[in-house]
């Protein structure tokens, strides 16, 4: 099965569905987001890695930033930060240039390295597009943090990937009914830019907005 370019859902929602999958219908179905300090200095980092005057061109290695990438089978499109194309033995011919090239893909966070896995599906998302779009095998990439200034190396094993293609099928399961999930209060709800309108407790309104219209409705 391959799924049409209109029903693409955003690769970058894989990390807010493995964060909560409650955060990505709110973000991703009901249109709903906020500001925090977190999400701004997420979105400063990253404009200055998709900055096209920081394109950089070595010997051996050609780096593309904000590349785009999709997959057709996962029916999810987005950008890479930076993907590297070193120049090696075994790899992918890139057209215009000569030999062949090893695919390694960056993710660039703010933070430092999590106990939990949402950069890593989100790595090996964009990773599995490449593979597609490429006739690729990938086995490793990195994610560079803004707090430690390191790169972590990140094997992408089989059983991320089954991970990731099973996470997206209940995306789209998701977003082709319109149900945003109901979450219990736990402690990683005080850093969620969303905290203020999630409303965990709603008991069985199935959404923020009918919550809102029947708050409005008692209060006339």
């Amino acid at each position: 099965m391959e799924y049409r370019e209109e029903e693409y859902l955003m690769i970058s929602g894989i990390q807010h569905f493995q964060f909560c999958r409650r955060q990505w219908a709110l973000i991703h179905i009901e249109q709903q987001w906020e500001e925090n300090v977190h999400t701004v200095v997420g979105e400063l980092m990253h404009k200055k890695v998709h900055d096209p005057y920081l394109s950089e061109k070595r010997k051996d290695v050609m780096i593309a930033r904000a590349l785009p990438v999709y997959s057709r089978e996962m029916g999810v499109s987005g950008e890479c930060d930076v993907v590297e194309f070193q120049k090696a033995e075994d790899g992918v011919t890139l057209h215009g240039h000569r030999g062949v090239y090893r695919i390694y893909p960056i993710e660039y966070k703010k933070g430092k390295p999590k106990s939990s896995e949402e950069d890593i599906i989100q790595l090996a998302a964009q990773c599995m597009c490449l593979e597609e779009m490429f006739s690729a095998v990938i086995n490793e990439g990195a994610i560079f943090y803004g707090e430690t200034r390191k790169r972590e190396r990140v094997d992408i094993t089989d059983d991320i990937r089954r991970k990731v293609r099973a996470m997206f099928q209940e995306m789209h399961l998701y977003f082709e009914r319109g149900y945003t999930p109901k979450v219990k209060w736990s402690k990683k709800c005080n850093g969620c830019s969303l905290k203020d309108i999630c409303l965990p407790k709603l008991g069985k309104t199935s959404s923020v907005k009918e919550y809102v219209q029947k708050a409005l409705e008692e209060g006339e």
